[in-house]
């Protein structure tokens, strides 16, 4: 179980729609255990295999403070269905999010409270299961992912500012940059 690099803004895969699984074999099962390894090396709670490199529909996460999910698990082909999200202006508080593919940064984002997750599990076998609060808002960034969508392009204009200046004084927003959990610095100070 090899740790992945984890792409940086800018890579092309990050920027497209992943396509559909449709290999549920060993080789599958392999890359979630990959997967696995590298969101714990890089102390993440979820992990889109688009930020691996590979155009795949499916991410994995990890969190302990759900009653109906498991703690720990990956989610192939998902669908999300999403209660509303507040309009009123994220906090930095309360709504900030930061991303292995925008390694070391962080910025406020409103999400919806609420979504219902379906798709399958790395042996096909459907799951379906809700996700409240921070959960939740890691379903939304991960499937994000998945549709070529960073936290970091749905941002209110205030954040936008800062996000691009920093984008630009660290070179992002082109192809080539990586990092590796466990042996690069850790960019978020683990």
């Amino acid at each position: 179980m090899p740790i992945r690099q984890i792409t940086v803004y800018g890579e092309p895969v990050l920027h497209q729609r992943a396509v559909e699984v449709t290999e549920f074999d060993d080789a599958l099962r392999e890359l979630v255990a990959d997967m696995h390894v590298t969101m714990d090396e890089a102390h993440g709670v979820g992990l889109a295999a688009p930020q691996i490199g590979l155009g795949l529909r499916m991410f994995t996460y990890v969190f302990a403070d759900q009653d109906d999910a498991p703690e720990r698990g990956v989610v192939i082909n998902p669908k999300l269905t999403l209660s509303k999200v507040s309009q009123a202006p994220a906090h930095p508080d309360d709504h900030s999010e930061g991303c292995l593919s925008v390694p070391g940064l962080n910025y406020p984002l409103q999400r919806a409270d609420y979504a219902k997750v379906e798709g399958f599990d790395e042996f096909g076998k459907p799951i379906s299961f809700e996700a409240h609060g921070w959960f939740a808002r890691i379903m939304q960034h991960e499937y994000d992912h998945l549709d070529g969508l960073l936290y970091v392009d749905k941002l209110q204009p205030r954040w936008e500012k800062k996000w691009k200046k920093a984008k630009k004084a660290l070179g992002w927003g082109v192809p080539g940059n990586t990092w590796l959990p466990g042996t690069d610095e850790d960019p978020f100070g683990h």
